[in-house]
């Protein structure tokens, strides 16, 4: 007779996501999450079968947060910036999962209803066909990617401190960008790209 579980999937997410937030995505591991749980590795594997089902159940847990009730009627611009933010709310609590959310979002219940209703949503508004798999595609692309970039490479970092500093004869495009990028906050430089995205998809 197989041994009762005593951890559910949602525990065993919990506990991957926190060794994803203290050690980054690197240190996910059955190991680490077995150590997590205090329990042995081995035990682990009566839960998951191995580290990719681990992932789908923390991409879950984070989209999970993401609330997919359709916005309230209106512009349709204004309602995919309403999903955009709650999309971007949800991955920057826990930026390291930005690599797995793309390739297990297929596999998320939340996910797939965040989708669904941006689809409905563009539907609404005169999308269709090809058009529409590319609105959702670049929607998706524009969130996870300024998300990143946030992160890794911000505007108020020493990246653009080290532009700011280039030779202004060399690039003088380059240097002045750079510091006018230095008063723009993160919020102002989603929602200009996002609303850049949302016109020419209009």
């Amino acid at each position: 007779m197989p041994r009762p579980r005593s951890h559910t999937p949602d525990q065993l997410a919990a506990a991957a996501l926190s060794v994803i937030d203290r050690d980054g995505l690197s240190g996910l591991s059955m190991r680490a999450v077995a150590t997590e749980l205090g329990t042995s590795p081995m035990a682990l594997y009566r839960y998951v079968p191995g580290r990719e089902e681990l992932e789908a159940l923390v991409v879950e847990l984070v989209l999970s947060g993401v609330d997919s009730t359709p916005p309230p009627p209106g512009p349709w611009p204004g309602r995919i910036t309403v999903l955009a933010r709650r999309l971007r709310d949800a991955m920057s609590a826990h930026p390291d999962t930005l690599a797995l959310s793309l390739t297990h979002r297929h596999r998320s219940p939340s996910g797939l209803r965040w989708s669904e209703t941006v689809l409905g949503v563009l539907t609404e508004a005169g999308v269709e066909a090809e058009d529409r798999v590319i609105a959702l595609r670049a929607l998706i692309a524009y969130v996870l990617g300024a998300t990143q970039l946030e992160r890794l490479g911000p505007l108020a970092g020493p990246g653009t401190t080290a532009i700011a500093g280039l030779p202004a004869e060399e690039f003088p495009y380059m240097t002045a960008t750079a510091r006018d990028a230095r008063s723009v906050s993160q919020e102002r430089e989603f929602e200009g790209g996002l609303n850049l995205l949302l016109r020419g998809l209009a």
